[in-house]
């Protein structure tokens, strides 16, 4: 099927379209008037989709075209209901083709037949109403007049993450920060949102961090989770042990007790409220060793708290100059000022002006316009003429709202969708790409483009609202793809105000809030604690239900008669030690088909779910696995944790595309036997441990079968990891991790398509590092040393012909030397060691990194005993470095401990 099947703009006109043809096909042929009654309907809605569609495109539409806009919307998701629950009603098992043959009997039956034909002409009734009230009305469909965006703004996005405009106000707070006091600093930058407060203060962290013991970057938000931030806070600064389940107080002194002899450097980011910063600051104590702190803020008298009234520490972010305006947005379009065409450069300084100097409405313009044939003077000035009513070179958040409004408008109707399900997360979150997708397509917003399949359609539309700024990056990849993201602050309320006109998303932050709108709620996002949902708001026709802070007040399952995707996080629920939730009901969902739960040791679940035959994705933290999941025929992401014996009949999961993790010590001889039948796995988590030789055996022939497998990762103990042969191995291996060898296998060679490899190892000879060097597609390598080493590890000339990025991570400073020719495309060179025990005239520990001849960054991490050490390593590294002749840009941190 052609777009999307769910949409903001039209409901689920494209599923229900589907499901209609279906009740036309050849099967239900001889149901008397059956067929003729449904054409009309689906002539009818097809009419009205594509009006409704057109809609979607008009900036302003008048009352009544939007009121009859938005019944035909929410009448399609009640035609789907009464479809569905007849679907279900009479026992329908298939996903794709609707109706099953043998359920045809049973509609031939006069009560069965009587059924049907009454809830078609219950539709039809439906259907008429609302198309006799567009003539009565007389509605127009306007046509659209939006600026169509051009989406080849990818090549770009790398010149847009440069930093403007950042040089003076980055030293101005590095010169407060380096200063000689030994006493706890607060360093404040205040400013409305978009003018790049986050910016500076990440730019001032990679700056100084290196001259600090530990440090972290932590996001508040306008309501924080202050427990869950303070165990955000605790990871970052390197807690192995889990405080997720600790009192607040617990969690303060664990803070004070971790700092004591430290130097910190930490940055609170968006900061909104003082008594907030009240309880955070609790967990920084005074230890008299220059430690120092960044708040960032949009509110003046929080900066001015957060300082303790040394109003000489706050840094007030301004507007960018009309140069750094210019170089910006000149540079993301047409790499320089220069470049510009003549006919476009006056209306350009127009928009500008609009801009006002705020970075993130420079970006988000620019992003819009940017285009190869990028001189459709028309089209710009377009763009100028919808930011008329900003006055003068002031630029007001009610303007900001405008520009980044007109961005949205210019999506494509499949970006929209995905867009505004952003609503669905809280405030500051950081959103990851792949959990991110999996939503969209079990909310049914993805449908297979050409030679894709929904899983990398999905990534495509991340990336789209990526390059086109309207997500924030917030954990890039060795190979400089998103992994993680965030709303920008800018665009939150333009994201909820958009979804909840739309009655898209519903946010319940209090009964007031889901009372507001009258309309029946679609999707649900618990946003309080303590949410609950008014007892006269019907449940029934709720698609989505998500719960991000553990409210225990969840209404009966029951009501959710038509729920597609439940997620909650219930591990932060410090109120109900002693409580249960009871989410036995979810097993009784026909249509669910994503489950997301965290914490789900507080939770009561089924132990049969053969009824989900719609379920996709089944993911939990706990061992509650229910023992017939291997009999749903549409599970395809599949999450259990470590240490967990997965229930027998794994081989029947032929639809599996991903299993994490899969436990050799707590799996039988068929289970792993099973495990050579899932062909369609993309994804394998692996974990083994000690065994008999004959499992070890059967391990190798199963993997050896998984002809899709793209992505393995294999930990467990090294004897363990000697055994496994990965012969012959999967054909389309290209990411593998490995963890706990001794050396590097020989198999690993006659892994032609591998592009990225993680290895973990003892050691590694020159035989190795000959697999390795061979591997023709290999274009990211790291490698992890267990142990220190005594072997000099030799790059021979034309070895690794691929390779763009190469990280070593030893227990001590290696001895590694590139020979003439190696590594020719090598772009990023990382290298993490101890220096304990440095001595500058015995080691040398990188020589010929010269040869690289294609290097642009070079990042090296040194852990040191001492200030000298660290001293003496940092010049060492820094005269090998020297010898390159395109002087790569060098980053280097050392951590005294």
């Amino acid at each position: 099927m052609a777009g999307i099947m769910v949409s903001a703009s039209t409901g689920v006109m494209n599923s229900l379209l589907g499901k209609l043809a279906t009740l036309m096909g050849e099967e239900f042929a001889k149901l008397k008037n059956l067929r003729k009654e449904v054409k009309y309907i689906t002539d009818e809605l097809s009419s009205m989709k594509d009006a409704v569609e057109t809609l979607a495109d008009v900036d302003e539409l008048d009352k009544q075209t939007a009121r009859w806009r938005d019944a035909v919307r929410e009448m399609s998701y009640d035609i789907e209901d009464i479809i569905d629950d007849f679907m279900c009603k009479i026992g329908e098992k298939s996903k794709k083709s609707g109706f099953v043959h043998d359920t045809i009997q049973r509609l031939r039956t006069s009560r069965a037949h009587h059924k049907i034909a009454g809830q078609i002409e219950d539709i039809k009734k439906l259907v008429h109403e609302t198309s006799a009230r567009r003539e009565r009305y007389k509605l127009d469909v306007s046509t659209s007049c939006n600026v169509a965006v051009d989406q080849r703004v990818v090549a770009l996005y790398e010149n847009a993450a440069k930093l403007v405009g950042m040089e003076g106000p980055t030293n101005e707070v590095v010169s407060w920060l380096k200063d000689e006091e030994k006493q706890l600093k607060v360093v404040s930058i205040v400013g409305f949102g978009g003018l790049g407060k986050t910016t500076l203060a990440n730019k001032v962290y990679h700056t100084l961090k290196g001259e600090f013991h530990c440090g972290a970057f932590v996001p508040v938000s306008q309501k924080p989770n202050i427990p869950k931030l303070l165990h955000s806070l605790l990871i970052q600064l390197g807690c192995g042990q889990s405080f997720q389940d600790c009192e607040l107080n617990v969690l303060l002194d664990q803070l004070r007790e971790k700092l004591t002899n430290k130097r910190y450097f930490i940055i609170i980011d968006d900061l909104w409220d003082v008594s907030a910063w009240n309880v955070i600051r609790c967990a920084f104590l005074e230890n008299n060793l220059g430690s120092r702190l960044i708040v960032t803020t949009r509110i003046k008298n929080v900066a001015e708290a957060c300082c303790l009234g040394h109003h000489d520490q706050i840094l007030e972010m301004k507007p960018l100059s009309e140069e750094d305006s210019r170089k910006l947005f000149f540079d993301r379009i047409f790499c320089s000022e220069e470049a510009c065409p003549g006919q476009l450069r006056d209306v350009s300084l127009e928009i500008l002006k609009k801009c006002g100097g705020l970075p993130l409405a420079i970006i988000s313009i620019s992003s819009l316009l940017a285009s190869e044939s990028s001189d459709q003077k028309e089209r710009w000035k377009h763009v100028l003429n919808s930011l008329g009513s900003v006055s003068g070179t002031n630029l007001t958040l009610e303007a900001m709202r405008q520009i980044l409004n007109l961005s949205y408008q210019n999506l494509s109707h499949h970006l929209k969708t995905c867009f505004l399900y952003l609503a669905m997360f809280p405030e500051d979150s950081e959103i990851y790409s792949y959990e991110l997708v999996r939503l969209w397509i079990s909310e049914g917003f993805i449908s297979k483009s050409y030679g894709q399949s929904l899983e990398q359609t999905g990534i495509s539309y991340f990336n789209e609202l990526v390059n086109m700024s309207l997500i924030q990056p917030r954990q890039i990849g060795r190979d400089g793809s998103v992994l993680s993201c965030k709303v920008h602050d800018m665009l939150l309320d333009l994201i909820l105000y958009k979804s909840a006109q739309e009655n898209f998303i519903t946010v319940v932050d209090n009964t007031e809030a889901i009372r507001a709108q009258l309309r029946k709620p679609r999707r649900i996002l618990f946003n309080l604690d303590n949410a609950t949902l008014p007892a006269d708001v019907s449940m029934s026709q709720l698609r989505s239900f998500v719960n991000w802070r553990g409210s225990m007040n969840i209404p009966p399952l029951a009501e959710f008669k038509y729920l597609r995707v439940f997620v909650a996080d219930f591990s932060s629920s410090f109120a109900y030690d002693n409580q249960k939730i009871d989410l036995a009901g979810l097993c009784k969902l026909y249509q669910l088909r994503h489950i997301w739960i965290r914490g789900s040791g507080r939770c009561q679940l089924a132990m049969q779910i053969r009824g989900l035959q719609m379920l996709e994705t089944f993911d939990i933290d706990g061992s509650c696995i229910p023992m017939d999941i291997f009999l749903l025929p549409h599970l395809l992401n599949l999450h259990a944790p470590f240490v967990f014996r997965l229930p027998e009949g794994i081989g029947k999961m032929k639809s599996l595309e991903s299993l994490n993790y899969f436990d050799m010590l707590h799996s039988s001889l068929d289970s792993i036997k099973g495990l050579g039948e899932l062909t369609n796995l993309v994804t394998l988590s692996l974990r083994t441990r000690f065994s008999e030789e004959v499992y070890m055996d059967v391990l190798n022939s199963s993997l050896g079968k998984l002809c899709n497998l793209k992505s393995l990762l294999i930990c467990g103990d090294s004897w363990i990891a000697e055994a496994l042969t990965l012969s012959p191995p999967p054909p389309n291996l290209v990411t593998l991790y490995m963890i706990k060898r001794t050396h590097a296998p020989n198999w690993i060679g006659e892994l032609h398509n591998l592009q990225t490899l993680y290895l973990t190892v003892e050691k590694l000879d020159k035989d190795g590092v000959g697999i390795l060097a061979e591997l023709p597609a290999l274009i990211d390598l790291q490698l992890k040393f267990d142990r220190a080493l005594e072997e000099t590890i030799s790059i021979d000339g034309a070895a690794f012909p691929v390779l763009k990025r190469f990280e070593i991570s030893c227990a001590d400073m290696p001895r590694l030397t590139f020979q003439a020719g190696a590594m020719p495309k090598l772009q990023t060179f990382s290298l993490s060691s101890d220096a304990k025990g440095w001595k500058q005239d015995e080691n040398a520990a990188l020589t010929g990194i010269e040869h690289l001849l294609a290097l642009e960054r070079i990042y090296v991490g040194i852990r040191s005993g001492t200030e000298s050490e660290g001293r003496s390593a940092d010049s060492a590294i820094r005269s090998a470095i020297n010898m390159h002749p395109s002087h790569a840009c060098i980053t280097i941190d050392i951590n005294c401990y």
